[in-house]
């Protein structure tokens, strides 16, 4: 290794994880820092513009493209993963939804013996650290993080009837979906700051390009992590054709995401032996967990068509999408800087389930395909799915080359439970429809539609139009037993030098979208890595539905 380009940290991946650690561990002056990034910069107002996003998805520029091997339970069919590869990476191609997860998500981790830091009370202040909020902070959110989160404004009156609605379906109203109170209909909060997506990387990244410590690399694929004797000591990479290897005084950080960490793990031979060796690759170290245990949130769409003209199918007209840009480009306000998903609820299917188990976002348009095939009429949407499938599934590599996708098998409502509460989702969301606030914007049913009523027709309907929500995680996962990756430091078992930060060491998937919950694993894991004392916990009051009942 001599010769080559020395950092005390090499960290893989410049996307929501990525960006965190390489601000905070180059906040040290003594400490050298290299991130890697497969993708390119994020230097195009289709990221930066919170209306575009379906151009990015659709993009691969700056995603990965990926889709998933046929699932035998929905068809046959393959579901798209778009996943971003860019500075910022899928944090700049969301939908800027920002969710934290309920609390309870966190304390059921910290139940795993070796985990007992993750719960609640320890993962608050850090999510508190990352955030500043519009609205201020107070005992949940946080006021001088650099990640700005807003609440949803926009006068549109079809977000106040979805909010209503649930209210007359019997749910609660919810302030603040991530302070005391998740359960219930309300605002959602987005990462979006004067007009524009506030990414990782334009939270953390951008604010500390300048340092002379850090070096940022775009368009470098990570091929391999080098070892030796057990230790990982640097990261060979490709960038414009050319071979490099850098070399990690201190440690290498895999932060590629659910799909490129266990992905780069095995390519360096780490991972379950016997498919290593299926592949030709040299077994450094026999950790079956790598890999398994993937987990992803499933959603479908409800629509109807909308009576009055006031969705965005107006959009449609070149004219006006002509106008919304030139005041989002000179004034960033209008249409064009929310991603006019700004409401939404959590809900529980019945009474026995502790905590909110399904999800919805209502957008006041239709989406097909991805985004990829526009409505052709004024109508509206929920997207709804269930928080905590039982369903789970694996990545395993494809070949032994970096530049071709992993096999990436979910394993879709591939149990009872997942069918089931799919179902549910469908009539749950129709209750909502039903009720006496739609009345003056409802038409006709789009989908199920009329075809739909059935259980049986809609299992059929959710086989075939069921899509990913985007939310893969868990496949590095955190834990102490022989099937996990990492332990609760985030260190590789078995190995030195080498962490896993990112979504794929969640032991199981949280009650909401992924972007907050890694962005706060990436603050803590910061403070870890620099051996820092923990944030001080902090003991705050978790709503639960007998607080309903009292005060009614």
């Amino acid at each position: 290794m001599s010769g080559k380009a020395e950092y005390d940290y090499i960290v893989v991946g410049a996307g929501s994880a990525g960006c965190v650690l390489a601000n905070r561990l180059s906040e040290d002056p003594d400490a050298s820092v290299l991130l890697l990034e497969a993708g390119p910069a994020d230097r195009t107002w289709k990221i930066h513009m919170p209306a575009a996003l379906t151009y990015n998805l659709c993009d691969d520029r700056y995603n990965w493209h990926y889709e998933t091997e046929p699932q035998p339970h929905m068809n046959g069919r393959r579901l798209y993963w778009p996943r971003g590869r860019v500075l910022g990476g899928s944090s700049s191609l969301n939908a800027m939804v920002y969710v934290r997860g309920h609390a309870w998500d966190y304390d059921r981790w910290a139940k795993t013996p070796g985990l007992e830091s993750w719960g609640y009370a320890h993962v608050l202040p850090y999510f508190k650290k990352a955030e500043t909020r519009a609205k201020g902070g107070d005992l949940y959110r946080g006021g001088d993080g650099p990640l700005h989160v807003s609440t949803g404004s926009t006068s549109n009156p079809l977000f106040d009837a979805f909010i209503q609605a649930g209210i007359q379906a019997g749910y609660p109203f919810t302030e603040d979906m991530n302070g005391f109170q998740q359960e219930g209909f309300g605002r959602m909060d987005m990462t979006i700051h004067r007009g524009r997506r506030w990414s990782a990387a334009s939270a953390y990244l951008k604010p500390v390009r300048s340092r002379r410590n850090l070096a940022v690399s775009v368009n470098s694929l990570a091929e391999r992590v080098l070892f030796d004797r057990g230790r990982a000591i640097g990261v060979a990479y490709r960038t414009d054709g050319q071979a490099i290897e850098a070399r990690a005084r201190r440690e290498v950080i895999l932060s590629g995401g659910a799909i490129n960490s266990p992905q780069l793990l095995m390519l360096s031979g780490v991972g379950p032996a016997d498919h290593l060796r299926a592949h030709a690759i040299p077994v450094v170290h026999d950790l079956p967990g790598v890999g398994r245990n993937l987990q992803d949130h499933l959603e479908l769409y409800v629509q109807y068509a909308c009576t009055q003209p006031i969705t965005l199918y107006a959009v449609e007209n070149p004219l006006t999408k002509l106008r919304i840009g030139i005041e989002w480009f000179l004034l960033r306000t209008g249409w064009g800087a929310s991603a006019h998903l700004e409401a939404g609820a959590f809900i529980r299917r019945d009474e026995s389930v502790p905590h909110p188990d399904l999800q919805f976002h209502f957008l006041p348009s239709v989406v097909n395909d991805h985004g990829r095939k526009p409505g052709d009429c004024h109508a509206f949407q929920v997207h709804v799915g269930p928080m905590r499938a039982t369903s789970v599934g694996d990545i395993r590599l494809r070949s032994a080359r970096s530049t071709d996708h992993p096999l990436l098998q979910p394993n879709y409502l591939s149990t009872e439970q997942d069918r089931l509460e799919m179902r549910d989702a469908v009539k749950r969301a129709r209750d909502v429809f039903a009720q006496a606030a739609f009345d003056p914007f409802r038409g006709e049913e789009i989908q199920p539609g009329r075809n739909g009523r059935t259980d049986a027709e809609i299992d059929a309907f959710v086989r075939a139009r069921a899509d990913s929500a985007y939310h893969p995680c868990g496949t590095c996962r955190m834990g102490t037993d022989p099937t996990a990756v990492v332990d609760g430091s985030l260190r590789v078992h078995g190995l030195d030098g080498l962490r896993v930060v990112d979504a794929s060491i969640m032991p199981d998937i949280v009650s909401g979208n992924l972007n907050a919950p890694v962005i706060m694993i990436a603050e803590k894991a910061a403070d870890i890595i620099r051996g820092r004392a923990p944030l001080a916990p902090l003991d705050a009051p978790v709503y639960r539905p007998s607080d309903r009942a009292r005060a009614r």
